[in-house]
């Protein structure tokens, strides 16, 4: 129904599909009622693979998730203070097989067939696309042969933005899989997935749906790598409003707990650190506030947190907790600020605050209290805490809105992939 290698191909270098017209999707269509998608996600230190069913059209559609897993690598790169690329990326080629082994096990789909030998020519072209990863390519070719193809209709997979050697093992994963199994690829975009993610709301029947229709929506992108408004016009439809000058907010918040003696990562060390601390009690700087455009700039408050440390020497566990808070507060007020102002100029119907910082407690108090005061009959949209961090779910649900990709040789990674 969807996608298919013919048998002649298999001796020759793969680089398109021939795909049934019914996939190929524009951005003002509906999309398809019904799809299964393997999603894939390695833009940086989670690997995570995602099975869902998906059902419905917008406004409203289910999801059914049928088997969602994620390994993290976070113990690894504590050493580091922070995601050390090329070990991420040895990390994902040594997780991706089992991984989906046990997804596609989770998901009812792990159905072993009697052991075939890849033919050469074919094996030669794994080899070729797996060529950087090698553990990878030998796991591939012991493992899969052995897996009756599962009854999925398409293949996710994060194209971009984050880490290109994370990127290039999870694309080149996605190929292989794609040709042994003969089904069509969807590049997603890591963001829209943060975007979307948060819309993933339970319903009365103990399922799961994204059911959105308050648009024009301000999207709130916050994490280790991003700090974004996004204006969503509909569904497909984005605007980067603003976005970072220098340091992520997430990145600030690892900084800022170097600076304070925490480790890695940052953001949850400095939250729980701060709910010890006293409110004004340090004054912090709260940059691009009252600037004309909504970007914004979080280098400069970390070294006023630098500054004002080495001013205060050697830091007792109570003005650590002081700093901490102090910084924390300024950083949220920055965020919900830009973002109210936003709701106000372009006539916002609902929020969508996403990324890994969308878990700072903080900051989700803040601006459901701001939006109630300020804007009663504004939606505001949280993701669940798991959904906040990296995972596939939310490549699954990116992914039933986009279009899938019908030439191998354009599927590459894209670490600076924009929105819009």
């Amino acid at each position: 129904m969807y996608a298919y290698i013919e048998s002649s191909m298999l001796s020759k270098p793969v680089n398109s599909f021939a795909i049934s017209p019914c996939l190929l999707r524009s951005t003002e269509s509906a999309t398809m009622q019904e799809m299964r998608i393997l999603a894939i996600e390695t833009s940086c230190d989670e690997t995570a693979i995602s099975i869902v069913e998906t059902e419905g059209t917008p406004p409203s559609v289910s999801f059914r998730v049928l088997a969602d897993n994620t390994q993290t690598q976070i113990e690894l790169h504590k050493a580091y203070g922070g995601v050390f690329p090329m070990l991420a990326k040895r990390e994902h080629a040594r997780t991706l097989v089992p991984l989906l082994v046990k997804t596609l096990t989770d998901a009812g789909m792990h159905q072993k067939t009697s052991r075939h030998v890849i033919e050469s020519p074919l094996r030669k072209e794994f080899e070729e696309i797996l060529e950087r990863e090698p553990e990878l390519f030998g796991q591939f070719v012991d493992i899969l042969p052995e897996i009756n193809t599962p009854e999925i209709d398409a293949i996710a997979v994060t194209q971009g933005p984050g880490l290109e050697p994370a990127l290039w093992v999870g694309i080149n994963f996605a190929k292989a899989l794609a040709m042994i199994w003969k089904k069509p690829v969807i590049p997603v975009n890591h963001m829209e997935g943060h975007l979307l993610a948060p819309l993933l709301k339970k319903t009365a029947e103990g399922g799961t749906a994204v059911a959105h229709d308050a648009f024009p929506a301000i999207g709130l992108l916050v994490s280790g790598g991003h700090t974004e408004l996004v204006l969503m016009d509909d569904w497909r439809s984005y605007k980067v409003l603003g976005a970072t000058r220098d340091d992520a907010v997430g990145e600030a918040f690892d900084k800022v707990a170097r600076i304070l003696g925490l480790p890695y990562p940052g953001g949850p060390e400095i939250a729980a650190l701060a709910l010890a601390g006293h409110s004004g009690v340090y004054a912090l700087p709260r940059p691009m506030l009252r600037s004309p455009d909504y970007d914004f700039s979080f280098a400069g408050l970390k070294t006023a947190v630098l500054y004002l440390a080495k001013e205060l020497g050697t830091l007792s566990d109570v003005q650590k907790a002081d700093l901490a808070l102090a910084f924390e507060e300024a950083a949220v007020e920055v965020l919900v600020a830009k973002t109210l102002r936003a709701v106000e100029e372009y006539g916002a119907r609902s929020v969508i605050v996403g990324g890994g910082v969308s878990a700072n407690t903080r900051l989700r108090d803040t601006i459901t209290q701001s939006l109630a005061e300020r804007f009663p009959d504004v939606e505001l949209a949280l993701p669940g805490r798991t959904l906040s961090t990296d995972n596939a779910l939310m490549i699954a649900i990116a992914a039933y809105f986009t279009a899938p990709s019908t030439d191998f040789a354009n599927l590459r990674a894209r670490g600076n992939w924009k929105l819009g």
